[in-house]
């Protein structure tokens, strides 16, 4: 008789597969039949194992429910969007857009501003432009991670999450204070000296808790959004919603159109900043679809 046990894909190396298992870890290979499919097996998957003495194998997914190629990585659930009040200037553009793919993929975001010690001032402006939309946002500062440690702690139970953010925001710092040690910068060493030779998948999920991980992904900053037609981009500015109605053309775009609901918000129920990045990313989604044969 079989002994087909489930679990969760936390990393791989090469063709093997590392599985949890009831707080184990087992090796695995994958079952040749996922070699003829475009769907194989990737962190974050549930899957099916057949525990044998000589090799353990994958031979199913269960309900993948979200994919992404970059990183690749599947069921993942929470966003953390990690950005520095200063040094670096925080990117709004870059958050905008991936606060689009999360809305997108309905994966929850979590906003985190870093180094709130260093620009107090343009901590709060930018936490009252993202709290206003019904986004959380948490301060944190650099000098002082601990103080914020715990907050950060209580969003990630029952969750996949990845944290994303520009090189020098303090990703790294904050994920390697919550799990207490130094995987972050290991993982940073090992993806360097692997990239290009195709060995090593450079995501690993690490176990916080029960049912809660946190995905090491070393040299990630940002989402690929061409998923989303241009067409679409307003649904995923969520405040835009309530002031379409008002739009005078059925099918306005939000981008030239004088009687639009959209653009008579702006600077009041509207941030300028955010109505500027959605007609960054309209245009570079718009240029993207007319010129991509």
């Amino acid at each position: 008789m079989e002994n087909i046990k489930q679990g969760i894909v936390i990393s791989i190396i090469s063709n093997l597969f590392f599985v949890e298992i009831e707080n184990k870890i087992y090796e695995c290979n994958s079952r040749g039949i996922f070699k003829n499919k475009e769907e194989k097996p990737i962190v974050g998957d549930i899957v099916k194992v057949c525990i044998q003495e000589k090799q353990n194998t994958i031979i199913e997914i269960i309900n993948r429910k979200i994919f992404l190629k970059r990183p690749k990585i599947a069921n993942l659930t929470q966003l953390l969007l990690v950005i520095s009040a200063k040094n670096p200037k925080p990117d709004l553009l870059m958050l905008d857009k991936q606060l689009a793919i999360a809305e997108y993929l309905k994966i929850n975001p979590i906003i985190i501003i870093n180094k709130k010690d260093l620009d107090e001032k343009e901590t709060n402006k930018i936490a009252q432009i993202y709290s206003k939309i019904g986004y959380r946002v948490i301060k944190s500062n650099a000098k002082n991670i601990e103080e914020n440690i715990n907050e950060i702690k209580s969003v990630l139970h029952n969750n996949i999450n990845v944290f994303s953010g520009n090189s020098g925001v303090g990703k790294s710092t904050l994920i390697n204070r919550i799990l207490n040690n130094n995987v972050t910068q290991e993982g940073e060493i090992s993806y360097k000296n692997k990239k290009g030779k195709n060995t090593t998948t450079w995501v690993k999920l690490y176990k916080l808790e029960e049912n809660t991980y946190i995905a090491d992904t070393p040299g990630f900053s940002t989402f690929d959004i061409y998923e989303i037609n241009y067409k679409e981009l307003f649904k995923y500015f969520v405040e835009f919603e309530k002031y379409i109605k008002k739009c005078e053309f059925s099918d306005c775009t939000h981008i030239k159109e004088e009687a639009c609901g959209v653009k008579l918000e702006v600077g009041k129920n509207i941030s300028e900043s955010r109505y500027n990045n959605f007609k960054k990313i309209y245009i570079e989604l718009k240029d993207r679809e007319e010129h991509k044969w």
